[in-house]
C-alpha cells in the first residue's frame, strides 16, 4: 500500500497526461502531493523530507508551468530533483562528513566504512546521471517520449540500480544481531 502512496503522483500524472495534456497532468500531480502531504498530516504520521522536498519542487515547477503554459518548467523538474539529491549526498560527505546514505540505511544494513563511501559515490554518481538523463530526453524528444521516460524508463533504470546495489553489496554485509 505504501508503493501505492509513493508512486500515486506520477500514475496519475501518467493516466492525466494521456487523456488531458502536459498542464492538467501538472496540475493533477500538484494536487496529488499536497493532498498526500495533507493526509498525513492529518493522520498525524511522519512526512518524509523526501515528500517534502517533491512537493516544494513539483509546486515551484508544475506552478510556473501552469502559470506560463510552458511545459520545460516541469520537464525540468526530475532534472532539479536528481541533482539537488546528488549534491545532498556530495555535501553531507565532503563538508560535512556524514554519509547520508549510511545515516538513512544503517540501521537496516551493516557495511563496513569503504562499501557505505562507496555506496554514496554510486548514489551521487546515478543522480547525477539520472538528472542529466531527463534533461537530454526533455530538450531533444516530444513531450510524449518525456513523459514514457519519466514513468517507465527512470523508474525501470532506478530499480535495475537498485538491484545491482544489491548484488555489489551483497559480499559486504555482516548480519546484525537481532
Amino acid at each position: 500500500m505504501k508503493l501505492l502512496f509513493d508512486f500515486l503522483p506520477l500514475i496519475l500524472f501518467f493516466v492525466a497526461f494521456k487523456f488531458y495534456g502536459i498542464l492538467v497532468a501538472t496540475g493533477v500531480a500538484i494536487a496529488t502531493t499536497v493532498l498526500q502531504v495533507a493526509w498525513l498530516l492529518l493522520q498525524k504520521k511522519p512526512v518524509s523530507k523526501m515528500l517534502w522536498i517533491s512537493l516544494i519542487i513539483i509546486t515551484l515547477f508544475g506552478g510556473a508551468t501552469l502559470l506560463s503554459g510552458d511545459e520545460w518548467f516541469v520537464k525540468l523538474k526530475p532534472t532539479v530533483l536528481y541533482w539537488v539529491m546528488a549534491a545532498t549526498l556530495a555535501v553531507g560527505a565532503v563538508i560535512f562528513k556524514r554519509n547520508l546514505i549510511q545515516w538513512l540505511l544503517g540501521a537496516e544494513i551493516a557495511l563496513p566504512a569503504q562499501a557505505w563511501t562507496m555506496m554514496n559515490r554510486s548514489w551521487m554518481g546515478f543522480f547525477a546521471v539520472m538528472g542529466a538523463l531527463n534533461l537530454h530526453v526533455a530538450t531533444n524528444y516530444p513531450t510524449d517520449t518525456w513523459v514514457n521516460f519519466k514513468v517507465f524508463w527512470s523508474m525501470g533504470l532506478m530499480i535495475v540500480f537498485i538491484i545491482i546495489q544489491g548484488v555489489m553489496f551483497a559480499r559486504f554485509t555482516e548480519d546484525k544481531p537481532s
